[in-house]
């Protein structure tokens, strides 16, 4: 099942990607092997993002840790992530301030797993923003499932 802030329609920015792996693997699972390394282009992205952002009252985020996660419920986070929902079929994510709302949704179906993500802007600024990082979000969701599907390969 795949979860988005609202329908299609409603929605500022979507992007849906998949991939199939050698074998099944959960949606916290497969966040451990994506985010076991984060990718330095992703990590470069998240400092240039929060200088700029934080000139405009939106809170840094400082990217993704590496940590090791064995369980996620409903109110907890994954980094900066609130987890709306975990289950052994998806992990629903979400990070919402003043300018956006953002969703990210993980879901494993046998071998296929997807990456969802789906964004609500407030403002000018969260429009501003998301057109640059609408264009990288595809490239880098894009890397990290062909990551994973390496790790889970090996």
């Amino acid at each position: 099942m795949i979860v988005t802030l609202g329908p299609l329609a409603s929605l500022d920015y979507h992007d849906s990607q998949s991939v199939t792996l050698a074998r099944p693997v959960s949606p916290l699972e497969a966040w451990n092997i994506i985010m076991a390394s984060p990718q330095p282009m992703l990590r470069a992205a998240f400092a240039v993002r929060d200088a700029i952002s934080a000139r405009f009252g939106v809170k840094r985020i400082g990217g993704f840790s590496g940590a090791r996660v064995t369980q996620a419920a409903a109110g907890e986070y994954l980094d900066f992530f609130l987890v709306e929902e975990a289950t052994p079929e998806h992990l629903v994510l979400t990070e919402r301030d003043r300018h956006l709302d953002v969703m990210t949704c993980v879901s494993c179906e046998g071998q296929v797993l997807t990456i969802t993500s789906s964004v609500i802007t407030q403002n000018l600024f969260g429009r501003a923003y998301m057109v640059p990082v609408g264009i990288a979000h595809r490239a880098i969701v894009r890397n990290m499932l062909a990551r994973l599907a390496r790790e889970v390969r090996a």
